[in-house]
C-alpha cells in the first residue's frame, strides 16, 4: 500500500513509519519538526538522543535497502498539504501531526488556541485534501481515550445505544475533555464523522490510550534509529518520569492520591494496531472507533509497579505524594470497552514484561542526561499564566532556516 504518515519524526509516527516499511508498504512522512521546535522553546531534550530525521532516514535505508519519502511541510498550509496528496495518492493516510501535550495546552491562552488552531485546521486541512486528492483512501487518526474523560459508566467504543422516552438511537459516545488539547481531538472526531457522513470518506479514529517503550525490532536495528523517552513535566508520561525518577535516585512523584486510571499500550502495539487499522480499512460512509489500548493501571499501581522492578535490579526507591496540579478525579471509576483491535488480530505486550529492559534499563543508560528539575510539575490547570510560559510558534509557522537544516541534516 501507499500509506503516509503525517508526524512521522514523532514519538509514535516514527516507530509507525519504520514497521510499515519493513512491511513493504511504500511510505511517506510528512513533517514539520514542530515535535523537536517544542523541546528548545521549553529547554528540555528527550532522554535518548535524537538523530537529524536525514540521518534517521539514511541509516534506515542503509540497513533495511528500504526508502522513505520525505515531505517538509505543515498540515495547517493546505496548498503544502494537497500537494503531498496530489503525488502521493495515497491509499491510507496515518494522522499523527498534531500537538498533543495536555500540559502544553494548559500554559496559557497563546498555547491553547496554537493548540486547539494547529490540530483542528489541520485535520480539517487534511479532509479536504483527500475529498480532492484520494476520496477513496483511508484516514486512520490518532485520537484519544481521554476524550471520553472518566465517566461513571462503562465505557464504549466510540458510540452508545441510548434509550429515551421509548426510544432508541446509537449515538456517538458522550465526550468530557480534560484539557484543551482533549477538546482540539473531540472537534477532530466530529469533523470526521461528519466528512464520512456528507463525502462518504473513510475513517478510523484511534482513541489510543497512554503508550510506552522505546524498543521495537525496527528501531533496534541501529543506535541512530533510537526512538523518543519523554520525561518532562509537559511531554513526558508518569511511566517515562517515574523510570527516569528511578535511574537517577530521585522519589516516584505521585499526583494526589494517584488513583487516577487510564489505558496503556506497548509501542509495539501501537505499530501493529495502526497496521491492523490500515489492512482492514473502514467502508465508505464509516467512521469507526476503536478503543486502542490493551491494559489499564491507576498512577499509584503504576509507581508500586516501577518500584517492585526497581528493587529487582538492587535499586531502592520510594513513592512521594505531591498536589495534583490537573483538575481531575484522583479515585474513580474507569472500565474502557477495548475488543475490536483484539477482534482483528492484536496480541498484546504486556507492561510486566518490558518494564525492566524498555523502560528502566533505557532510562539508566542514558541517565547522565537526565535533568530532575524536569520531574517537577509547572504548568497547572487553574493557573491562566504558568510558571513555563513561552510564546508558541504561530499555526503554519516554520523554523528559523538555520535550526531547520540543522534538524533536517541538510
Amino acid at each position: 500500500m501507499r500509506i503516509c504518515v503525517l508526524g512521522g519524526d514523532g514519538y509514535c509516527g516514527w516507530a509507525t513509519s519504520l514497521y510499515l516499511s519493513k512491511k513493504g508498504h511504500q511510505v511517506s512522512i510528512v513533517d514539520n519538526f514542530s515535535r523537536r521546535q517544542w523541546d528548545y522553546e521549553l529547554g528540555v531534550q528527550t532522554l535518548t538522543p535524537i538523530q537529524p530525521l536525514a540521518d534517521r532516514l539514511r541509516v534506515w535505508q542503509e540497513r533495511t535497502g528500504e526508502q522513505i519519502q520525505l515531505f517538509t511541510g505543515d498540515v495547517t498550509d493546505y496548498d503544502f498539504l494537497s500537494s503531498v496528496l496530489a503525488e502521493v495518492r495515497p491509499d491510507a493516510i496515518v494522522h499523527f501531526a498534531e500537538q498533543r501535550s495536555a500540559p502544553y495546552s494548559m500554559i496559557d491562552r497563546k498555547h491553547a488556541v496554537f493548540t486547539q488552531v494547529n490540530n483542528v485546521v489541520g485535520t480539517l486541512n487534511l479532509l479536504f485534501a483527500i475529498r480532492q486528492w484520494a476520496p477513496d483512501c483511508h484516514l486512520v487518526k490518532l485520537g484519544t481515550m481521554g476524550e471520553y474523560g472518566t465517566p461513571n459508566i462503562d465505557i464504549e467504543e466510540g458510540y452508545i445505544r441510548i434509550e429515551h422516552n421509548g426510544r432508541s438511537d446509537v449515538l456517538p459516545y458522550p465526550k468530557q475533555p480534560g484539557s484543551f488539547y482533549h477538546l482540539s481531538k473531540v472537534h477532530d472526531s466530529h469533523n470526521i464523522m461528519f466528512t464520512c457522513k456528507i463525502w462518504g470518506m473513510r475513517a478510523t479514529d484511534l482513541n489510543q490510550g497512554v503508550v510506552y517503550g522505546t524498543m521495537t525490532n525496527e528501531t533496534m536495528l541501529d543506535e541512530a534509529l533510537i526512538n523518543r523517552f519523554d520525561y518532562d513535566d509537559v511531554f513526558g508520561t508518569v511511566l517515562n518520569r517515574f523510570c527516569a525518577q528511578v535511574a537517577a535516585g530521585h522519589p516516584l512523584t505521585v499526583y494526589g492520591r494517584g488513583g487516577q486510571t487510564r489505558g496503556f499500550l506497548d509501542i509495539r502495539d501501537t505499530v501493529r494496531c495502526i497496521e491492523l487499522a490500515c489492512m482492514n480499512p473502514a467502508k465508505p460512509g464509516e467512521c469507526r472507533v476503536f478503543n486502542q489500548f490493551t491494559e489499564q493501571f491507576s498512577v499509584l499501581e503504576l509507581a508500586q509497579m516501577v518500584k517492585a522492578g526497581a528493587r529487582k535490579l538492587g535499586l531502592t526507591v520510594h513513592i512521594d505524594h505531591l498536589p495534583a496540579p490537573r483538575v481531575e478525579a484522583e479515585e474513580h471509576y474507569y472500565n474502557a470497552k477495548h475488543s475490536r483491535l483484539l477482534d482483528l488480530g492484536l496480541r498484546p505486550n504486556y507492561l510486566s514484561d518490558s518494564l525492566l529492559d524498555s523502560l528502566i534499563n533505557i532510562a539508566i543508560k542514558y541517565r547522565d542526561r537526565i535533568d530532575p528539575a524536569l520531574f517537577v510539575p509547572q504548568v497547572k490547570w487553574r493557573d491562566s499564566e504558568n510558571v513555563r510560559t513561552r510564546t508558541p510558534p504561530a499555526a503554519g509557522a516554520s523554523f528559523p532556516a538555520s535550526a531547520a537544516a540543522a534538524i533536517a541534516g541538510d
